[in-house]
């Protein structure tokens, strides 16, 4: 057998297209004394176009409602598919590929307070109106009538989905656990802690422990049951009143309350003693939180006008989004393809806006992929710098939000301060006078 072998020595190699020979690069750091310069500059450079090119909001979706929107819920078999109900009782259900509503009913007499899907794509809405109505806007056209109807003995305030199994939970002074597969409009059973009253404001099943149920009351507690033994398991009381309540997609204990203090709750369920993290850059009241499908970020509505994404695991939030027509926002929602964030307001309108503020969408050819990809690391790398970092953080918040924040930032500073001086008086009143001091004062008595 006859081998031929192509060989190419290194000075014959050219670069394509030209006549010059590829000549080889040597990597040692001391004949590049200005490549950390080189590599700075070029992260400063990064840093400002992502600021250049930062535009979060993309569209308003189609003509909106007529009454502001207070719930959203995302399809889990869908990612284009998403439903909104308003104070005027409209439920809608939209298509984000076209950004218009494909189905729409009247179907409370009020306020919409919550709403879910099933697995089998049905919507559930329940309302003030003391009726959860099971609708089927994939198989029914505009404004039919719901295919069932279930009762409770009060104003339902929530609503939320088993992941598995043809069961729900409604949120009222109690809770009541309803089984779509029998047809029967009363709860098969109800959960609600011995000793209390009050009226549950936000519900919600945990996706991967998926017996487990966390709840919020106008009491200030957040109480965890269990449907396996159809009981309570445990009840932690915040500072103010929860306004929402959403589990981590990837981590079965972890849980964010949105709260009226204006701040975010991060718990684990296993130790409820104390939170995880708090997240506090809201100057009002925070009404939704969601969690991203990854589980990493999150994303929050306030009374502020203003919706502000989250690490998790950071304390202030990365980025923030308003515009001059958003009023009060009172439900937001993480797309399931992590790459938008959608929000509902007072003013009747529904929002669609990046994840990533100067993220585009698209095909990318392999050069801008790597040219991306080179920028983020760059921007990793270097983020400490101060001018960098300054670039980075920098936002422009409506006037209203910067004032509000000085104030809040005023006040936390002298109750800090006021805790000092107490904790330094309760010490001095236990050290023993001096008897120079007893002296002197006894002199001055008489």
């Amino acid at each position: 057998m006859k081998i031929k072998a192509l060989t190419r020595s290194a000075a014959s190699a050219q670069a394509p297209g030209s006549n010059v020979s590829r000549q080889p690069r040597n990597l040692d750091p001391a004949l590049h004394p200005f490549e950390r310069a080189r590599e700075y500059q070029r992260a400063l450079n990064a840093t400002k176009l992502d600021r250049m090119f930062a535009a979060p909001f993309l569209a308003q979706l189609g003509d909106g409602h007529v009454d502001g929107v207070y719930t959203m819920a995302k399809d889990p078999t869908s990612l284009e598919r998403f439903a909104s109900g308003s104070g005027d009782g409209v439920v809608k259900v939209w298509d984000l590929t076209n950004r218009d509503e494909v189905w729409t009913t009247h179907a409370h007499e009020n306020i919409v307070k919550g709403m879910c899907w099933t697995r089998d794509s049905k919507l559930l809405t329940c309302a003030s109106d003391r009726t959860v109505k099971l609708c089927s806007p994939y198989s029914t056209p505009s404004n039919s009538a719901p295919t069932a109807t279930y009762l409770g003995q009060g104003a339902f305030t929530g609503i939320s989905h088993h992941r598995s199994q043809p069961t729900f939970v409604a949120s009222s002074s109690v809770l009541s656990i309803y089984d779509i597969s029998c047809n029967s409009s009363t709860p098969a059973q109800t959960l609600a802690w011995p000793t209390s009253v009050d009226t549950i404001t936000a519900v919600s099943f945990n996706q991967i422990e998926q017996s487990i149920i966390a709840s919020a009351a106008t009491d200030r507690s957040l109480v965890l049951y269990d449907l396996r033994t159809s009981s309570p398991l445990h009840k932690t009381v915040l500072a103010l009143s929860t306004n929402a309540i959403a589990w981590n997609p990837m981590e079965a204990f972890n849980f964010a309350a949105a709260n009226e203090d204006h701040n975010i709750y991060i718990f684990d369920m296993r130790r409820m003693d104390r939170a995880l993290n708090v997240l506090k850059d809201h100057v009002a009241a925070v009404m939704d939180v969601s969690f991203s499908p990854t589980g990493e970020e999150l994303v929050s509505a306030s009374y502020d006008r203003s919706i502000r994404l989250w690490s998790r695991a950071s304390g202030h939030s990365r980025d923030i989004y308003h515009t001059k027509r958003m009023q009060r926002v009172f439900s937001c929602a993480w797309t399931p393809d992590n790459n938008f964030v959608l929000s509902g307001s007072d003013d009747g309108n529904i929002r669609l806006w990046r994840a990533q503020a100067s993220a585009r969408q698209g095909v990318q050819s392999a050069r801008q992929r790597q040219k991306l990809e080179y920028d983020a690391a760059l921007r990793e790398r270097y983020k400490h710098m101060p001018e960098i970092r300054r670039i980075a953080r920098h936002r422009h918040v409506p006037k209203p939000v910067k004032k509000a924040g000085a104030i809040k930032a005023d006040e936390v500073a002298a109750l800090k301060r006021r805790a000092e001086n107490e904790r330094k008086h309760s010490r001095k009143g236990l050290v023993k006078r001096r008897p120079e001091r007893e002296k002197t004062v006894l002199a001055t008595e008489h």
